[in-house]
C-alpha cells in the first residue's frame, strides 16, 4: 500500500507519455505552446516500464497513459505492450485524433477503458477551443471505439460563454450510446487565464439538468474513489456526471498520483511539489522511498488550497506546470 498521512492508498498511477499535442485546447496550453524539454530529459520507454514496475510491486492495480497526446508518441505501442505484461488495468486519456490508428494494439494489450476529450458538438466550436479542424476526424473515431466496444468517457470542460449551452445537448448524446459523459468545472494552470467567473459550477449544471429532465434525472450511487457525480436519464442507454474539483472536491477519496513525462512524481494535480524519480532510476537508487516520502507528504484537500479563497488566490493556483505539461 502506498499511503499519505491521511490514510489514503493510493493504487491509481496516470503516467504522462510526451508533453506534445496535435491539439492545442485553450484550458490546457497557452496559445504560444510551452518550451519542449530535451529529449534526454524524457522518460524512455524501459524506463516508463521500470518505474511502473516499481509503483505496481508497491501496490498500484491501474495505470492510465495521458499525455500531451499520448498516441503521438512514436513508441506508443512498445510502451503499451510492455505495460500489458504488468497486473494492472489499463487506460488512456486521448483526444481522440489518432485512435483509429491504434486499435489493434489497444485489444491486443486489453485496454478496454478510454477518457476522450470532446469539448463540444459543434464543429466551428471545437476548431475554436482546439485551434484545429480535427471535428470530424475525433467524431468518427469516437463512434468507432463504441461500435467496436470500448468503456468510452467523454471529458468536456465547462466555459461559461463558450459551451454551457451545450450541457443539454451532452446529456441527450447518451440517449441512445452506452457512453458516459463527464463536465468538468474549469480548473487553473499555468497559462490558461482561469478566474471562477468562466467556470460553471455543479450546482447550475444540476439546475439546468433538472429543469429540462425533471423527474426522469436518476443519482446513481457514486463510490470511494469516483472522480464524478453521476447521473443519468431513465430510458437513456449511457450515463452523465460532472467533475467538481473547485466546487466540491473529492479530495478525501483521492487513489491518485501523477508521473510527469519527464520522470517526476506529483502528487496531487494541484501540487507544485514534485519528487524526480527518473534521476534516480539513472542513477540506480531505490524509487521506493522516495515513492513513499512524496506520497506521505500529500495535503488533505488541493495540495493546501482548501477554502475557496485559497483557490482563487492567483499566487497558489498558478505556481503550477500548464496542464499539458502535467498530463490530464
Amino acid at each position: 500500500m502506498i499511503l499519505d498521512k491521511h490514510n489514503r492508498n493510493h493504487n491509481y498511477l496516470r503516467i504522462s507519455l510526451t508533453e506534445k499535442c496535435n491539439l492545442r485546447c485553450e484550458y490546457c496550453m497557452p496559445a504560444e505552446g510551452i518550451p519542449l524539454l530535451p529529449a534526454a530529459k524524457l522518460m524512455q520507454a524501459n524506463e516508463v516500464f521500470a518505474i511502473a514496475k516499481t509503483f505496481v510491486e508497491m501496490g498500484v492495480n491501474k495505470i492510465r497513459l495521458t499525455g500531451g497526446e499520448p498516441l503521438v508518441r512514436k513508441d506508443f505501442n512498445a510502451i503499451l505492450r510492455s505495460l500489458a505484461t504488468l497486473p494492472v488495468e489499463l487506460a488512456i486519456s486521448t483526444n481522440g485524433v489518432l485512435v483509429d490508428k491504434h486499435l489493434a494494439v489497444f485489444k491486443e494489450s486489453g485496454l478496454q477503458k478510454i477518457n476522450l476529450s470532446l469539448d463540444s458538438l459543434q464543429p466551428e466550436k471545437f476548431a475554436q477551443i482546439t485551434r484545429r479542424n480535427d471535428f470530424k476526424k475525433v467524431t468518427e473515431n469516437l463512434e468507432l471505439l463504441l461500435h467496436q466496444g470500448f468503456h468510452v468517457k467523454i471529458n468536456v470542460v465547462l466555459m461559461r460563454g463558450f459551451n454551457d449551452d451545450e450541457i443539454i445537448d451532452f446529456i441527450n448524446f447518451t440517449k441512445t450510446r452506452n457512453v458516459a459523459v463527464r463536465f468538468i468545472e474549469f480548473m487553473p494552470f499555468d497559462g490558461n487565464a482561469w478566474n471562477r467567473e468562466k467556470m460553471v459550477p455543479l450546482a447550475e449544471i444540476l439546475e439546468t439538468a433538472k429543469t429540462a429532465f425533471g423527474e426522469n434525472l436518476i443519482a446513481l450511487k457514486n463510490h470511494k474513489n469516483d472522480t464524478a457525480k453521476n447521473f443519468k436519464i431513465a430510458g437513456y442507454a449511457g450515463t452523465w456526471g460532472v467533475i467538481s474539483t473547485v466546487t466540491s472536491p473529492f479530495c478525501s477519496g483521492c487513489n491518485r498520483l501523477r508521473l510527469t513525462a519527464d520522470g517526476k512524481i506529483k502528487n496531487c494535480l494541484f501540487s507544485n511539489q514534485e519528487m524526480d524519480l527518473l534521476s534516480a532510476l539513472r542513477e540506480n537508487k531505490p524509487l521506493e522511498n522516495l515513492i513513499k516520502t512524496a506520497v506521505w507528504g500529500k495535503h488533505a484537500i488541493r495540495a493546501g488550497m482548501d477554502s475557496p479563497e485559497k483557490f482563487q488566490d492567483e499566487s497558489l493556483n498558478q505556481d503550477n506546470r500548464s496542464m499539458i505539461a502535467i498530463g490530464g
